[in-house]
Order: C-alpha cells, then sequence, then structure tokens
C-alpha cells in the first residue's frame, strides 16, 4: 500500500520538484496550493503525512496544523523560511513533528518524510514492544499508545519517542544535543526542537505544566523523567 502525501505549497516549481523526489521513493504525492483546500482534503481523507509550508493564501500553515491536530494525529513537516527561528519554534508548538528551512534540498526533505513515517509507523528509536508504567501513566510501546489516569493522551509521532526514551531511562539526565540525536537521530541541529517538544509534553501528561514533577529541568544540563511511583 503506498504512503499518501499531501504536499501543500503555493509556489508551482517548488510542489513540482518535492512531489518529484517523494514519489522517486514510492510514494503517493497530491498537491494542494493553498491552506483551505489542504484542510477540507485532509479532514475528508487524512493522508499518512503532510508537508506543508508556512505562507499561504486563504488559511496559513499555523492554523492549518492547529486545526488538523483537533481531530488528527497526522505527521506534519513545516517548511519555513530562512532565519525565521520564530516560525519554526511556532511551528513545533502548534504540533509539527519537523521542519525544514527553505531553501532546502528536496533529498533532504525526502530523507526527512522517511525518518517522521518510520516513526509514525511505530519504528520507535525506544525499540520492540513492551509496557512502560508510571503510576497513572502507561506507554504502550508496540501500541504506540498513551494513556494518563485511563483516558487516551494524543500524542505526536516525536512526542511519543521523546516521552518513552525519557521513561526507558529514569533518573538520567540528558542533554538537549543527547536527546536530539538518540531520539531524533540528528548529530546536529536546533536545539528549540527539544524545549519545545518537552513543553508539549508537559502540557499533556502534566497535573500543572508549570511545575513538572515528571519530566523535570536539570539547569545546566538539560531533562530528566523523574518517576511518581517510588
Amino acid at each position: 500500500m503506498n504512503t499518501r502525501i499531501l504536499v501543500v505549497e503555493d509556489d508551482p516549481t517548488v510542489s513540482e520538484v518535492v512531489a518529484r523526489y517523494l514519489e522517486r521513493d514510492g510514494h503517493e504525492v497530491e498537491c494542494v496550493g493553498d491552506g483551505a483546500e489542504a484542510l477540507r482534503r485532509a479532514l475528508a481523507q487524512p493522508p499518512d503525512l503532510m508537508v506543508l509550508d508556512l505562507m499561504l493564501p486563504r488559511l496559513d500553515g499555523l492554523q492549518v496544523c492547529r486545526r488538523l491536530r483537533e481531530r488528527w494525529p497526522v505527521p506534519v513537516i513545516m517548511l519555513t523560511a530562512l532565519g525565521e527561528e520564530i516560525d519554526r519554534v511556532v511551528g513545533l508548538e502548534t504540533g509539527a513533528d519537523d521542519y525544514v528551512v527553505k531553501p532546502f534540498s528536496p533529498r533532504e526533505l525526502a530523507l526527512r518524510v522517511q525518518s517522521v513515517l518510520r516513526r509514525a509507523r511505530g519504528a520507535s528509536v525506544t525499540g520492540g514492544t513492551g509496557v512502560l508504567r508510571d503510576d497513572d501513566l502507561t506507554v504502550d510501546v508496540g501500541a504506540h499508545e498513551v494513556r494518563l489516569r485511563g483516558d487516551e493522551v494524543m500524542l505526536t509521532a516525536r512526542e511519543f519517542d521523546l516521552l518513552a526514551y525519557l521513561m526507558r531511562n529514569p533518573r538520567q539526565a540528558f542533554s538537549r544535543s543527547a536527546l536530539l540525536n538518540q531520539v531524533w537521530g540528528w548529530s546536529f541541529g536546533d536545539s528549540s526542537t527539544v524545549t519545545v517538544h518537552v513543553r508539549r509534553l508537559r502540557e499533556k501528561i502534566e497535573p500543572d505544566p508549570t511545575a513538572p514533577r515528571r519530566i523535570v529541568t536539570v539547569w545546566g544540563v538539560g531533562y530528566r523523567y523523574e518517576p511518581m511511583e517510588g
């Protein structure tokens, strides 16, 4: 079964090049030029992944991502302008799994797509199956499911990987660059990616995200998972 990818980009030249590279990798690609139409199609038939430009007519990329996230955990790779760090951070906070900065290499984007899809399909960096439990928080690695007090918690693929990795290594402090390497598989990159994902995770699993008890900050180092039990 082919992987369906929705490319949302209002520059026909960029769309054509991206589509060509993704189709070369065996994906089924659909290109849309504005945000409103992209959202309509994605909600009617959710793609396996969306490549989403930030600046779009009718509805911008952030709005599309935010509204899509309210309904489906579709993996999203955001396309942002060169040097606009605030756009990248806001995009990640909105729910994007990854971002690529323009101008970009189409091959780099294709590799990022493969990476995000691999994690979305459950090929987690945590490896294998099994269930991780900590008090009222349960992470079923094989089912790719998280429950808090019995209720399912909707996480993106990256959020899931980050939580599972930290829970598998309790009370061990990790720097942002170490997490970027171990969870994202990047030997270099913007550490704000990790910061944003930690913030989003806290909002979903902590009773009080402003005073986290599970994912705690280790000043001068990074983050540590502190079990609630024992």
